[in-house]
């Protein structure tokens, strides 16, 4: 069994901004979502789902042929709920996937439903956990 912890580490830059660091070096800013082009949690969360499936689908019908245009949209509602806390309903993933005209486009296209529902129902860490529910411990590191 290989190393299975994953994380990232993120430092506030102002009130609501913040740059979010994993342990390659790669970095993004997430923000509140105000005035600036930096994503918001909830649009991070939306495209963890769909690239996380998109990753699984693209990897199995590339091997047959290569796209000729492959995008996706990613959408919810954002609920504010003062009962049950606010959330996302209605998350929906739509693949826009094209292949070449030919015997490979075929193989292609002949993959991608079985792709995209291995990716839905156990490929895709990200939204495999988004729908176990999966429980979220959160702490303070009260040292001085």
């Amino acid at each position: 069994m290989g190393d299975t912890l994953r994380q990232v580490r993120f430092e506030r830059l102002a009130n609501s901004s913040y740059e979010v660091r994993n342990a390659r070096g790669g970095t993004i800013r997430i923000g509140s979502g105000g005035d600036d082009t930096d994503f918001t949690p909830v649009e991070l969360l939306l495209a963890a789902i769909g690239t996380c499936s998109a990753i699984d689908v693209d990897v199995v019908v590339s091997r047959r042929a290569e796209p000729t245009e492959f995008t996706a949209v990613v959408r919810g509602d954002k609920v504010r709920d003062p009962e049950e806390g606010n959330r996302m309903e209605n998350v929906a993933v739509e693949f826009t996937i094209r292949f070449p005209e030919g015997e490979d486009g075929d193989k292609a296209r002949e993959a991608l439903p079985r792709a995209v529902k291995m990716s839905h129902d156990r490929l895709c860490t990200v939204s495999r956990t988004v729908e176990l529910g999966t429980p979220i411990t959160t702490t303070v590191d009260e040292t001085v």
